[in-house]
């Protein structure tokens, strides 16, 4: 069992930038890809990034690909997401993932829900034009 907390959401302006945090904790030694989700009110939970367990490889969705990005402090198993030039469509409630998988490769990244087996409470995020 892993325990995700997130932090860093808020309301900014259209072009503005936000950085969210992901601390997993965890009582065992298996790998722990991780990623980063968002639902828009009224829609799905969608994939924004991934990166592999010990953060070498990442994966962006289409629509954040060079404004977001996704880096992990393997030692303190926090994984970020920093947001750049945020967009009013971007406003969604932002849930971080984690897979528990001790057999995971360092390329392995995952984008889909039910990949992963451990999620956080999510943290708003909400960006007006």
């Amino acid at each position: 069992q892993v325990h995700l907390v997130e932090s860093g959401g808020g309301s900014v302006q259209a072009g503005g930038s936000l950085r969210l945090s992901c601390v997993a904790s965890s009582r065992t030694d298996s790998r722990l890809p991780m990623g980063w989700f968002r639902q828009p009110h009224g829609k799905e939970r969608e994939f924004v990034a991934a990166i592999g367990w010990d953060g070498r490889a990442t994966d962006y969705a289409d629509s954040v690909k060079g404004r977001f990005t996704i880096s992990m402090d393997y030692v303190q198993r926090t994984v970020y997401l920093e947001m750049n030039s945020l967009k009013p469509k971007d406003t969604a409630v932002y849930y971080c993932a984690a897979r528990s998988d001790v057999t995971a490769g360092s390329g392995s990244t995952y984008r889909t829900v039910s990949s992963y087996n451990n999620w956080g409470q999510g943290t708003q995020v909400t960006v007006s034009s």
